[in-house]
Protein backbone atom coordinates (compact mmCIF):
# COMPACT_ATOMS: atom_id res chain seq x y z
CA UNK A 1 0.00 0.00 0.00
CA UNK A 2 1.41 3.50 -1.18
CA UNK A 3 1.88 6.29 1.27
CA UNK A 4 0.85 9.82 0.57
CA UNK A 5 1.23 12.97 2.56
CA UNK A 6 -0.76 15.90 1.71
CA UNK A 7 -0.27 19.24 2.83
CA UNK A 8 -3.30 21.52 2.65
CA UNK A 9 -5.52 18.67 2.84
CA UNK A 10 -8.54 20.65 4.54
CA UNK A 11 -9.13 22.60 1.42
CA UNK A 12 -11.16 22.09 -1.45
CA UNK A 13 -8.46 20.47 -3.55
CA UNK A 14 -7.07 18.74 -0.39
CA UNK A 15 -9.98 17.11 0.36
CA UNK A 16 -10.67 15.58 -3.50
CA UNK A 17 -7.24 14.35 -3.85
CA UNK A 18 -7.46 12.67 0.06
CA UNK A 19 -11.24 10.88 -1.32
CA UNK A 20 -9.27 10.12 -4.89
CA UNK A 21 -6.13 8.56 -3.34
CA UNK A 22 -8.50 6.30 -0.56
CA UNK A 23 -10.59 5.10 -3.52
CA UNK A 24 -7.10 4.17 -4.94
CA UNK A 25 -5.83 2.15 -1.84
CA UNK A 26 -3.35 4.47 -1.10
CA UNK A 27 -2.53 5.30 2.76
CA UNK A 28 -3.33 9.03 3.18
CA UNK A 29 -1.88 11.11 5.50
CA UNK A 30 -2.80 14.71 5.62
CA UNK A 31 -0.89 17.85 7.62
CA UNK A 32 -3.16 20.20 9.45
CA UNK A 33 -2.80 23.01 11.27
CA UNK A 34 -3.92 23.35 15.31
CA UNK A 35 -6.63 26.04 15.43
CA UNK A 36 -9.88 26.52 18.12
CA UNK A 37 -12.24 26.74 15.06
CA UNK A 38 -13.35 23.62 13.49
CA UNK A 39 -12.22 24.20 9.64
CA UNK A 40 -12.38 20.80 8.91
CA UNK A 41 -15.89 20.29 7.05
CA UNK A 42 -14.44 19.47 4.02
CA UNK A 43 -12.75 16.04 5.14
CA UNK A 44 -15.01 15.58 8.48
CA UNK A 45 -16.62 12.31 6.28
CA UNK A 46 -13.12 10.66 5.94
CA UNK A 47 -12.04 10.66 9.86
CA UNK A 48 -12.22 7.26 11.06
CA UNK A 49 -11.68 5.53 7.77
CA UNK A 50 -8.81 3.17 8.35
CA UNK A 51 -6.19 4.56 6.21
CA UNK A 52 -6.59 8.65 6.44
CA UNK A 53 -4.54 10.20 9.49
CA UNK A 54 -4.04 13.73 10.37
CA UNK A 55 -1.27 15.07 11.62
CA UNK A 56 -0.24 18.67 12.94
CA UNK A 57 2.13 20.72 11.13
CA UNK A 58 2.40 24.10 9.61
CA UNK A 59 4.89 24.98 6.53
CA UNK A 60 5.96 27.63 8.61
CA UNK A 61 7.56 25.81 10.99
CA UNK A 62 10.35 23.83 9.15
CA UNK A 63 11.24 21.26 12.42
CA UNK A 64 6.94 20.14 12.09
CA UNK A 65 7.33 19.40 8.70
CA UNK A 66 10.52 17.59 9.39
CA UNK A 67 9.16 15.56 11.96
CA UNK A 68 5.55 14.48 9.68
CA UNK A 69 7.58 13.65 7.29
CA UNK A 70 9.87 11.65 8.93
CA UNK A 71 7.25 9.91 11.21
CA UNK A 72 5.17 9.21 7.60
CA UNK A 73 7.91 8.23 5.26
CA UNK A 74 5.66 8.91 2.51
CA UNK A 75 5.98 7.68 -1.03
CA UNK A 76 4.48 10.88 -2.88
CA UNK A 77 3.90 13.96 -1.32
CA UNK A 78 1.35 16.32 -2.58
CA UNK A 79 2.31 19.78 -1.34
CA UNK A 80 -1.10 22.03 -1.54
CA UNK A 81 -0.89 24.11 1.73
CA UNK A 82 -0.67 28.08 0.77
CA UNK A 83 -2.21 31.41 1.28
CA UNK A 84 -3.93 31.11 -2.25
CA UNK A 85 -5.86 34.41 -1.77
CA UNK A 86 -4.41 36.55 -4.67
CA UNK A 87 -6.51 39.91 -3.23
CA UNK A 88 -5.17 39.00 0.43
CA UNK A 89 -1.79 38.21 -0.79
CA UNK A 90 -1.61 42.23 -1.35
CA UNK A 91 -2.69 42.61 2.50
CA UNK A 92 -0.10 40.35 3.57
CA UNK A 93 2.78 39.79 1.46
CA UNK A 94 5.42 38.97 3.94
CA UNK A 95 3.30 35.61 5.49
CA UNK A 96 2.41 34.43 1.90
CA UNK A 97 5.86 34.51 1.44
CA UNK A 98 6.64 32.40 4.33
CA UNK A 99 4.02 29.80 3.23
CA UNK A 100 3.90 29.40 -0.61
CA UNK A 101 7.74 30.05 -1.17
CA UNK A 102 10.03 29.05 1.37
CA UNK A 103 7.28 26.67 2.71
CA UNK A 104 7.86 24.81 -0.20
CA UNK A 105 11.53 25.01 0.53
CA UNK A 106 10.82 23.07 3.69
CA UNK A 107 8.90 20.46 1.86
CA UNK A 108 11.97 19.52 0.17
CA UNK A 109 14.65 19.78 2.55
CA UNK A 110 12.56 17.75 5.12
CA UNK A 111 12.26 14.73 2.49
CA UNK A 112 16.26 15.14 1.44
CA UNK A 113 16.80 15.44 5.42
CA UNK A 114 14.89 12.11 6.31
CA UNK A 115 17.43 10.07 3.30
CA UNK A 116 13.81 10.02 0.88
CA UNK A 117 14.81 11.97 -1.91
CA UNK A 118 15.78 8.43 -4.25
CA UNK A 119 12.33 7.35 -3.05
CA UNK A 120 9.54 9.99 -2.76
CA UNK A 121 7.67 11.42 -4.87
CA UNK A 122 6.79 15.81 -4.46
CA UNK A 123 4.16 17.19 -6.71
CA UNK A 124 4.07 21.14 -6.32
CA UNK A 125 0.92 23.25 -6.11
CA UNK A 126 1.80 25.87 -8.81
CA UNK A 127 -0.16 28.38 -10.07
CA UNK A 128 -1.21 30.14 -14.47
CA UNK A 129 -1.04 33.57 -11.73
CA UNK A 130 2.88 33.00 -12.39
CA UNK A 131 2.17 34.43 -15.86
CA UNK A 132 0.23 37.29 -14.40
CA UNK A 133 0.82 40.12 -17.45
CA UNK A 134 0.47 37.43 -19.94
CA UNK A 135 3.26 37.77 -22.37
CA UNK A 136 1.27 34.76 -24.48
CA UNK A 137 -2.27 33.19 -25.00
CA UNK A 138 -2.76 30.68 -24.44
CA UNK A 139 -0.45 29.81 -22.00
CA UNK A 140 1.93 26.88 -22.07
CA UNK A 141 4.78 25.03 -20.27
CA UNK A 142 7.41 27.27 -22.02
CA UNK A 143 4.83 30.41 -21.58
CA UNK A 144 7.38 33.47 -19.81
CA UNK A 145 6.22 34.14 -16.31
CA UNK A 146 5.31 37.83 -15.31
CA UNK A 147 3.80 37.44 -11.85
CA UNK A 148 2.14 39.81 -10.97
CA UNK A 149 1.07 39.93 -7.45
CA UNK A 150 2.37 39.09 -4.47
CA UNK A 151 1.70 35.80 -4.21
CA UNK A 152 2.45 35.13 -7.44
CA UNK A 153 6.24 35.97 -7.06
CA UNK A 154 5.97 33.92 -4.08
CA UNK A 155 4.84 31.40 -6.41
CA UNK A 156 7.44 31.69 -8.65
CA UNK A 157 10.03 30.85 -6.07
CA UNK A 158 8.27 27.96 -5.47
CA UNK A 159 8.51 26.71 -8.98
CA UNK A 160 11.67 27.88 -9.35
CA UNK A 161 13.55 25.61 -5.92
CA UNK A 162 11.32 22.64 -7.30
CA UNK A 163 13.07 22.81 -10.52
CA UNK A 164 16.02 23.26 -8.66
CA UNK A 165 16.02 19.88 -6.49
CA UNK A 166 14.87 18.16 -9.15
CA UNK A 167 18.11 18.77 -10.78
CA UNK A 168 20.70 19.31 -8.24
CA UNK A 169 19.78 16.24 -6.13
CA UNK A 170 17.76 14.21 -8.68
CA UNK A 171 14.64 14.01 -6.86
CA UNK A 172 11.17 13.55 -8.69
CA UNK A 173 9.66 16.44 -7.84
CA UNK A 174 7.32 18.02 -10.11
CA UNK A 175 5.10 21.47 -10.64
CA UNK A 176 1.54 21.49 -11.94
CA UNK A 177 0.33 24.84 -13.37
CA UNK A 178 -3.14 24.78 -12.24
CA UNK A 179 -4.96 27.32 -13.61
CA UNK A 180 -8.50 27.96 -11.96
CA UNK A 181 -10.09 25.30 -10.59
CA UNK A 182 -13.35 25.91 -9.34
CA UNK A 183 -16.08 23.44 -6.92
CA UNK A 184 -19.02 23.60 -4.64
CA UNK A 185 -16.20 23.15 -1.63
CA UNK A 186 -14.55 26.47 -3.39
CA UNK A 187 -13.90 29.39 -0.55
CA UNK A 188 -16.86 31.51 -0.65
CA UNK A 189 -14.51 34.62 -0.62
CA UNK A 190 -13.36 33.21 -4.29
CA UNK A 191 -15.46 34.87 -6.98
CA UNK A 192 -17.16 32.23 -8.57
CA UNK A 193 -18.44 30.92 -5.25
CA UNK A 194 -19.18 34.42 -4.01
CA UNK A 195 -21.14 34.64 -7.56
CA UNK A 196 -22.73 31.43 -6.93
CA UNK A 197 -23.77 31.66 -3.56
CA UNK A 198 -24.69 35.41 -4.48
CA UNK A 199 -27.12 34.08 -7.32
CA UNK A 200 -28.77 31.70 -4.84
CA UNK A 201 -29.24 34.23 -2.05
CA UNK A 202 -31.22 36.73 -4.60
CA UNK A 203 -33.25 33.85 -6.07
CA UNK A 204 -34.71 33.29 -2.30
CA UNK A 205 -34.48 36.62 -1.36
CA UNK A 206 -31.92 36.59 1.06
CA UNK A 207 -29.70 39.10 -0.57
CA UNK A 208 -30.26 42.14 -3.08
CA UNK A 209 -27.26 42.83 -4.49
CA UNK A 210 -23.71 41.23 -5.96
CA UNK A 211 -21.03 43.85 -6.19
CA UNK A 212 -17.81 42.32 -7.98
CA UNK A 213 -14.80 43.65 -9.70
CA UNK A 214 -13.55 43.64 -13.21
CA UNK A 215 -16.57 41.65 -15.01
CA UNK A 216 -14.20 41.80 -18.20
CA UNK A 217 -11.17 39.55 -16.61
CA UNK A 218 -11.12 36.51 -18.55
CA UNK A 219 -10.30 32.78 -17.13
CA UNK A 220 -9.86 29.23 -17.82
CA UNK A 221 -12.02 27.80 -15.20
CA UNK A 222 -12.11 23.75 -14.27
CA UNK A 223 -13.34 21.26 -12.21
CA UNK A 224 -11.03 20.97 -9.41
CA UNK A 225 -12.71 17.22 -8.61
CA UNK A 226 -11.01 16.84 -12.18
CA UNK A 227 -7.62 18.47 -11.51
CA UNK A 228 -6.85 15.98 -8.39
CA UNK A 229 -6.48 13.28 -10.95
CA UNK A 230 -3.93 15.22 -13.02
CA UNK A 231 -2.16 16.11 -9.92
CA UNK A 232 -1.71 12.07 -9.43
CA UNK A 233 -0.97 11.31 -13.13
CA UNK A 234 1.50 13.79 -12.92
CA UNK A 235 3.53 11.62 -10.04
CA UNK A 236 3.14 8.18 -12.38
CA UNK A 237 4.58 10.01 -14.90
CA UNK A 238 8.08 7.94 -16.25
CA UNK A 239 9.86 10.89 -15.29
CA UNK A 240 9.52 14.47 -12.98
CA UNK A 241 8.02 17.17 -15.52
CA UNK A 242 6.17 19.87 -15.21
CA UNK A 243 2.88 20.44 -16.50
CA UNK A 244 -0.16 23.16 -17.12
CA UNK A 245 -3.22 21.67 -15.91
CA UNK A 246 -5.94 23.96 -17.61
CA UNK A 247 -9.01 22.90 -19.86
CA UNK A 248 -8.25 25.32 -22.76
CA UNK A 249 -11.43 27.16 -22.71
CA UNK A 250 -11.84 30.92 -21.99
CA UNK A 251 -14.94 32.67 -19.83
CA UNK A 252 -15.20 35.96 -18.63
CA UNK A 253 -16.74 36.68 -14.64
CA UNK A 254 -19.80 38.01 -16.88
CA UNK A 255 -20.55 34.88 -18.64
CA UNK A 256 -19.91 33.16 -15.37
CA UNK A 257 -22.67 35.46 -13.74
CA UNK A 258 -24.99 35.25 -16.62
CA UNK A 259 -24.82 31.47 -16.51
CA UNK A 260 -24.95 30.82 -12.59
CA UNK A 261 -28.14 33.23 -12.23
CA UNK A 262 -29.64 32.01 -15.58
CA UNK A 263 -29.18 28.12 -13.49
CA UNK A 264 -31.53 29.72 -10.82
CA UNK A 265 -34.09 31.31 -12.96
CA UNK A 266 -32.72 34.70 -13.66
CA UNK A 267 -32.16 36.24 -16.68
CA UNK A 268 -29.28 39.01 -16.78
CA UNK A 269 -28.88 42.14 -18.81
CA UNK A 270 -25.58 43.65 -18.41
CA UNK A 271 -25.67 47.54 -19.16
CA UNK A 272 -22.70 50.26 -18.66
CA UNK A 273 -19.27 49.75 -18.92
CA UNK A 274 -16.24 49.68 -16.27
CA UNK A 275 -17.16 50.75 -13.26
CA UNK A 276 -20.73 52.04 -14.12
CA UNK A 277 -21.35 48.56 -15.74
CA UNK A 278 -24.79 46.51 -14.20
CA UNK A 279 -26.57 43.28 -14.36
CA UNK A 280 -30.58 44.02 -14.60
CA UNK A 281 -32.77 41.16 -14.01
CA UNK A 282 -34.87 41.19 -17.05
CA UNK A 283 -37.64 40.09 -15.48
CA UNK A 284 -37.78 43.30 -12.80
CA UNK A 285 -35.83 45.66 -14.37
CA UNK A 286 -33.82 45.47 -10.94
CA UNK A 287 -29.98 45.80 -10.71
CA UNK A 288 -28.27 42.40 -8.98
CA UNK A 289 -25.12 43.02 -10.07
CA UNK A 290 -22.88 46.08 -9.46
CA UNK A 291 -18.59 46.85 -10.31
CA UNK A 292 -17.40 48.20 -7.01
CA UNK A 293 -13.79 49.59 -7.03
CA UNK A 294 -12.99 47.55 -3.55
CA UNK A 295 -12.54 44.74 -5.46
CA UNK A 296 -9.91 45.92 -8.06
CA UNK A 297 -6.42 44.64 -7.21
CA UNK A 298 -3.39 46.81 -7.21
CA UNK A 299 -2.31 45.11 -10.08
CA UNK A 300 -4.81 42.69 -12.05
CA UNK A 301 -4.23 39.33 -14.00
CA UNK A 302 -7.26 39.94 -17.00
CA UNK A 303 -6.36 36.79 -19.37
CA UNK A 304 -5.29 33.39 -17.98
CA UNK A 305 -5.83 31.01 -20.97
CA UNK A 306 -3.85 27.54 -20.41
CA UNK A 307 -2.88 25.37 -23.27
CA UNK A 308 -3.65 21.83 -21.44
CA UNK A 309 -2.06 20.20 -24.53
CA UNK A 310 1.23 18.35 -23.06
CA UNK A 311 -0.75 16.69 -19.92
CA UNK A 312 -3.36 15.64 -22.81
CA UNK A 313 -0.81 13.85 -25.05
CA UNK A 314 1.55 12.31 -22.21
CA UNK A 315 -0.58 11.84 -19.61
CA UNK A 316 -4.06 10.99 -21.31
CA UNK A 317 -5.67 13.41 -19.39
CA UNK A 318 -9.06 14.88 -20.17
CA UNK A 319 -9.58 18.19 -19.04
CA UNK A 320 -12.92 18.70 -20.03
CA UNK A 321 -14.11 15.51 -18.40
CA UNK A 322 -16.90 18.59 -16.74
CA UNK A 323 -17.51 21.04 -19.02
CA UNK A 324 -17.65 24.90 -17.75
CA UNK A 325 -21.59 24.83 -18.17
CA UNK A 326 -22.09 21.44 -15.98
CA UNK A 327 -19.57 23.17 -13.60
CA UNK A 328 -21.08 26.25 -12.91
CA UNK A 329 -24.97 23.94 -12.21
CA UNK A 330 -22.92 21.79 -10.10
CA UNK A 331 -22.01 24.74 -7.87
CA UNK A 332 -25.15 26.99 -7.96
CA UNK A 333 -27.28 23.45 -7.36
CA UNK A 334 -24.97 23.10 -4.23
CA UNK A 335 -26.03 26.80 -3.30
CA UNK A 336 -29.18 26.34 -3.63
CA UNK A 337 -29.66 23.97 -1.54
CA UNK A 338 -27.26 25.47 1.31
CA UNK A 339 -29.01 28.57 1.12
CA UNK A 340 -32.91 27.03 1.71
CA UNK A 341 -31.61 25.31 4.65
CA UNK A 342 -29.85 28.58 6.50
CA UNK A 343 -34.09 29.46 5.95
CA UNK A 344 -35.24 26.29 7.02
CA UNK A 345 -32.87 26.92 10.11
CA UNK A 346 -33.88 30.40 10.60
CA UNK A 347 -37.26 30.14 10.42
CA UNK A 348 -37.22 27.17 12.94
CA UNK A 349 -35.03 29.50 15.39
CA UNK A 350 -37.72 32.51 14.79
CA UNK A 351 -40.83 30.30 15.59
CA UNK A 352 -38.38 28.90 18.42
CA UNK A 353 -38.28 32.47 19.69
CA UNK A 354 -41.72 33.00 19.38
CA UNK A 355 -42.98 30.25 20.91
CA UNK A 356 -40.68 30.64 24.00
CA UNK A 357 -41.97 34.21 24.48
CA UNK A 358 -45.50 33.10 24.72
CA UNK A 359 -44.95 30.68 26.96
CA UNK A 360 -46.23 27.95 24.31
CA UNK A 361 -43.00 25.89 25.20
CA UNK A 362 -40.54 26.07 28.07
Amino acid sequence: MKKALITGITGQDGSYLAEFLLEKGYDVHGVIRRSSVDYRERIAHLEGHPHFHLHYGDLSDSMSILSVVSTVRPDEIYNLAAQSHVQVSFDVPEFTADVDATGVLRVLEAVRLSGLKDTCRIYQASTSELYGKVEEVPQNENTPFHPYSPYAVAKQYGFWIVKEYREAYNMFCCSGILFNHESERRGETFVTRKITLAAARIAQGKQDKLYLGNLSSLRDWGYARDYVECMWLILQNDKPEDFVIATGEQHSVREFCQLAFHDVGIELEFVGEGMNEKGIDKATGKTVIEVSPDFYRPTDVVNLWGDPSKAKRELGWNPTKTTFEQLVKIMVDHDMKKVAVERAEEHIKTNLAEYLEKGVIK
